[in-house]
């Protein structure tokens, strides 16, 4: 058991380091600028996991399963009840700006028609149709970004080296040959998807099996690039994407590059999994998305469908309730810029981009009056989003004296508070300016 729970340490962490950054923000500024105001994203694990609910991919390669009866999955991947207008529905009411779609896991199985092998649910499912395009173009029909989730490492192709947790094929540096031509498949591979579908977002997993160098990192780059310059690539590349992608784990401070994405389940696991009842619940959601926000980055809230191609009852019950709170709360979470220094106002919040107007976040029930700390400009109004009710405030500790602001109290009622999080708009007489010294006269 010690043995495992270390392995499981090492794997954690490998999954967490990033290579180093090969990326120059200010190149890639401009195409970023609709990923920063969009906040909140869709993940969709779809596989032929879902049909016997196991592990995504990881199952077989961890010996819980063998891969022969993981593959036989293949035989009842049905889909037979998809309906991407309605998948496309749900996912705009949840007020999200963008999704992402697994096109191939780490199991090899394409969602689409690839042209490279029969190993997709075209071929060889029952399915026999493509779920990606007709999905991407109700997306687009709806103004919702579509992006395309593609694992690099394919532990069915016999040509890769690795296998099972315990075993592999061969090493690349005793085979080299061999990994060429596996590299040759994925990179058509990628090109393929990027042809048929031309995504707007890359979702890359499993580039900690290997470098860069191995990969071919910056040709991999290129190739997505001179098809479509304005495309964002997630932080799964080696050094060699756009933003960073913590997984599961909030982040206590922000990653350090420019722009980030929190990515999700909203149960314990990616796929459909039948016997996860760990249902996060509407408030832990919206509160782990208004933290992620508040810090500058995005959610990437992930649902599981069916092998018949619908979607849990429970994960449409999250979407819906957070689409309802988004409904209320909008331009306290789109388009804004990340919330006060630490030491300010003791919760989550956000700033609008002309920084006159900030958002503060107070989780439901937790207090009846908040305070501001260091605040220069004078306050012109203050409102419960939502309702628009408007809230008083008052300044205590001001001197005439001394240049040091006092402390905003605002009294907010149990009456006006939201059933999940509250948000209070305060707008203010200029841009925010906020004091940072020590008291006094500094």
């Amino acid at each position: 058991m010690k043995k495992k729970l270390i392995a499981a340490a090492l794997l954690l962490a490998t999954l967490n380091t990033n290579a180093q950054q090969k990326t120059n923000a200010a190149d890639i500024k401009e195409k970023m600028q609709w990923f920063a105001d969009a906040k909140l994203g869709i993940f969709i694990h779809a596989g032929i996991y879902s049909v016997k609910g196991v592990s995504e991919s990881w199952s077989f390669h961890n010996g819980n399963i063998s891969h022969k009866d993981y593959m036989d999955q293949l035989k009842g991947f049905t889909n037979k009840n998809y309906d991407p207008a309605a998948w496309a529905d749900l996912i705009a009411r949840s007020g999200a700006r963008y999704a992402v779609i697994t096109t191939k896991h780490h199991d090899g199985v394409a969602m689409y028609d690839t042209k490279l092998n029969n190993l997709s649910i075209v071929k060889a499912t029952p399915a026999k149709k493509d779920m990606i395009s007709p999905l991407f173009s109700e997306l687009r029909k709806r103004s919702i970004k579509a992006g395309a989730y593609y694992s690099l490492i394919d532990w069915t192709h016999s040509d890769y080296p690795g296998f099972l947790k315990d075993s592999s094929r061969y090493k690349v540096e005793n085979d080299y040959n061999r990994w060429q031509r596996f590299r040759q498949f994925f990179q058509a591979q990628i090109q393929e998807i990027n042809q048929l579908f031309n995504p707007d977002l890359w979702w890359f997993d499993g580039d900690w099996e290997h470098s860069a160098e191995e990969w071919e990192s910056a040709k991999v780059r290129h190739l997505i690039l001179s098809k479509n310059p304005n495309a964002i690539i997630n932080g799964r590349l080696q050094g060699y994407g756009d933003y960073e992608t913590p997984e599961q784990n909030f982040p206590v401070s922000r990653p350090e590059f420019n722009w980030w994405e929190l990515c999700m389940t909203t149960n314990n696991n990616w796929g459909y999994r039948p016997t996860d009842t760990a249902w996060k619940t509407p408030y832990e959601i919206i509160t782990i998305f208004m933290d992620a926000v508040s810090n500058g980055g995005n959610l990437l809230l992930d649902i599981g469908p069916k092998a018949d191609g619908t979607i849990p009852s429970e994960q449409i019950h999250l979407l819906e309730e957070l689409g309802k709170w988004n409904a209320k709360h909008g331009s306290a979470i789109f388009n804004t810029l990340p919330g006060l220094p630490q030491g300010h106002f003791y919760g989550p919040s956000t700033i609008s981009k002309d920084s006159s107007t900030m958002y503060l976040f107070l989780p439901a029930g937790a207090r009846n009056q908040v305070m501001i700390k260091g605040l220069k400009n004078k306050i012109e109004s203050i409102k419960v989003m939502g309702s628009n009710t408007p809230l008083s405030h008052k300044v205590v500790g001001k001197i005439s004296w001394s240049p040091v602001p006092g402390l905003v109290y605002i009294p907010v009622p149990e009456n006006v508070q939201d059933e999940y999080v509250t948000v209070l708009e305060v707008k203010l007489d200029g841009k925010l300016s906020l004091y940072a010294g020590k008291g006094g006269l500094n």
